[in-house]
């Protein structure tokens, strides 16, 4: 019997058709959640062991699978476990790449500094397959309670005046073009800044990435079945896992129990015992409803603002 594959989020993976996939999910009951990012081609612009390769975006992934694997296609992209020839993980390649890229060197640097374990590090998106081009920035991971602790060195280390530097404007008005959220430049950055998880290395962007332990993986979110639009205020009573990928936010609300983020513009966007205003789909999962933000790549009357932290501002 073939052993079942295990994978969690950040993780990629690699098809027998040479397929490279970014997995989304922490749970897989038939075939590993999945999205497509690269494929080869011979007019793509990046390569890797003598094979070109094109990068596909969120939407454009989902038209090549609806064309060429439709049978694949969910709310992600499900590859079949006996399709799967090869699992990338992203703490496999932190030791190689601290040596060979100054960038990712220095940032392993600080975090080792402040006391965590290379085997708690990594890198995903381009870097690890080995497709990153000169414009790539750093996607880097750290596994469960140690994120917390690299998010404040590396907060401290913009503080030093060191190799590590806080976002300029400009790339602020890059991310937020790039993520085109549904709330102001000005509340954009309020939030992010405090978030503290993205920087500057030699001139490149690169933000922490959040990825539970493996024993943290308890029970999957699931999905529930569609009602409605709804915004609401809530107040959040635990934001423990509000960095993951869905982020969550158990609220005090009359309907809601809990709000999650499928986009990573509103992870970490408020603290427990702040207030939220939330808008999204609400989805009915046995007796609970929660709301859902972020149901498309650029979701549109979607969002979370801590209305907290605004009122603070002022």
């Amino acid at each position: 019997m073939r052993p079942m594959i295990k994978t969690r989020i950040r993780d990629f993976l690699i098809t027998d058709d040479n397929w490279i996939f970014a997995v989304s999910d922490y749970f897989h009951p038939h075939g590993i959640r999945s999205t497509l990012r690269y494929v080869p081609d011979e007019k793509g612009e990046r390569k890797l062991n003598g094979i070109r390769y094109r990068k596909y975006d969120f939407d454009a992934a989902f038209d090549f699978m609806r064309r060429n694997r439709p049978e694949w296609v969910e709310d992600v992209h499900v590859v079949p476990e006996d399709r799967i020839k090869k699992i990338l993980r992203p703490n496999d390649v932190i030791e190689s790449l601290s040596i060979s890229d100054s960038r990712v060197g220095t940032i392993v640097r600080t975090l080792k500094e402040a006391g965590i374990p290379a085997d708690r590090m990594g890198v995903t998106g381009s870097f690890l397959p080995g497709l990153q081009n000169e414009g790539s920035d750093v996607d880097f991971v750290v596994y469960g309670e140690n994120w917390f602790v690299a998010r404040d060195a590396i907060r401290q280390a913009k503080d030093a005046d060191g190799p590590i530097e806080e976002i300029n404007e400009q790339m602020w008005r890059k991310i937020y073009r790039k993520r085109v959220p549904e709330i102001s430049f000005e509340e954009f950055v309020l939030h992010e800044r405090r978030k503290g998880n993205r920087g500057m290395v030699e001139g490149t962007y690169f933000d922490l990435l959040f990825v539970r332990d493996w024993e943290k993986i308890k029970e999957p979110i699931g999905r529930g079945r569609d009602i409605g639009k709804m915004k609401i205020e809530a107040k959040v009573t635990n934001a423990d896992l509000s960095f993951d990928s869905p982020s969550v936010y158990i609220v005090d609300h009359g309907e809601i129990d809990h709000v999650l983020s499928y986009t990573h513009t509103y992870a970490g966007q408020a603290l427990a015992g702040e207030t939220i205003e939330a808008s999204g789909t609400v989805e009915q999962a046995g007796k609970h409803k929660r709301l859902v933000v972020g149901t498309s790549r650029e979701p549109k009357g979607e969002w979370i603002r801590s209305l907290t932290l605004l009122e603070n501002k002022g």
